[in-house]
């Protein structure tokens, strides 16, 4: 960055991705968040719009809007994050702020990340109210680990996600999130498992590909599609948001694993964090590859 005369600017964010991901596949879905009311808000609300995603927004004329920085990089260099998000508007998002009516209609599904769990007290007051009303409702959660070690430490991280992961109905986590939070290390799955036994666990493996158990048992693993990729932010977004859709359509385990593995890899080809495909896209690479789920 110091070195570059020009930035270029994406609208994104690990729950908004995901909401643009499963409104490209064809659901319904709303995006809750509070923002400032400027110029870099009204995009951010453009581009839902946009992308076919309604949004529950809570104005503000005070705070910011959140912004990160990517410098990305080749081998040997590693790409880089810079977080710039001290006094934005997300973190003082009230449970208050939430509509009332959020719930009546019990919406089938309600997502949740560990990056907005990260960013303090308040929001993680609000996630809190969404679980208990989603709970009440009959309306399946998913928690999406997401650790990012710039925003949190990994005690209070692996604390604070244990309360979530333990409501949730599907949990996303990376291997090395397991590793780092909760130390697992042989076949964390397996042990994520066996201390959340009535959620369906998908694993993330990195190059390893992927690997689900369900609540009874049942073993899935996926290896990757391969991909030229252009840029790798949001893939895990996008990966979860094949798999929601996928379970949203009833697919078999092993076909949502395979869906969800496919998505990612279209979103490697594809600048910038948002998830711009259409299932035609990603069947086309299942289509062109051999899959090698196994189930055991």
């Amino acid at each position: 960055m110091e070195q570059s005369p020009t930035l270029e600017m994406h609208i994104g964010g690990s729950e908004l991705n995901t909401a643009v991901g499963l409104a490209r596949l064809g659901k319904r879905v709303m995006w809750l968040s509070r923002l400032t009311d400027n110029l870099v808000g009204r995009q951010i609300e453009r581009t839902l719009r946009a992308e076919g995603v309604e949004s529950s927004i809570t104005w503000t004329s005070e705070d910011r809007n959140g912004i990160y920085y990517m410098e990305e990089a080749r081998p040997p260099r590693a790409s880089t994050v810079t977080y710039d998000r001290d006094g934005t508007a997300i973190r003082n998002m009230t449970p208050d702020a939430l509509p009332h009516d959020l719930f009546v209609n019990a919406p089938r599904w309600l997502h949740l990340t560990g990056i907005t769990a990260a960013l303090g007290d308040t929001p993680r007051a609000t996630m809190r109210t969404l679980v208990t009303s989603a709970k009440a409702a009959g309306t399946l959660i998913s928690f999406d680990v997401n650790y990012r070690a710039k925003l949190w430490d990994s005690d209070l991280a692996a604390t604070i996600c244990s309360d979530y992961l333990q409501q949730s109905d599907v949990i996303f986590i990376a291997r090395r999130d397991a590793h780092r939070l909760f130390n697992l290390s042989t076949e964390p799955h397996h042990a994520l498992h066996q201390r959340y036994p009535h959620a369906l666990i998908v694993m993330t493996l990195g190059a390893d590909g992927s690997v689900v158990i369900t609540p009874d048992g049942e073993i899935y693993e996926q290896a990757i599609f391969p991909a030229e990729t252009v840029c790798r932010v949001g893939g895990g977004d996008a990966f979860a948001s094949g798999m929601l859709y996928s379970l949203l359509e009833n697919m078999h385990t092993a076909d949502a694993l395979r869906f969800a593995t496919a998505a990612a890899a279209v979103k490697y080809t594809l600048p910038g964090d948002l998830p711009c495909f259409s299932r035609d896209m990603i069947e086309a690479v299942i289509d062109n590859h051999v899959s090698s789920d196994i189930q055991r």
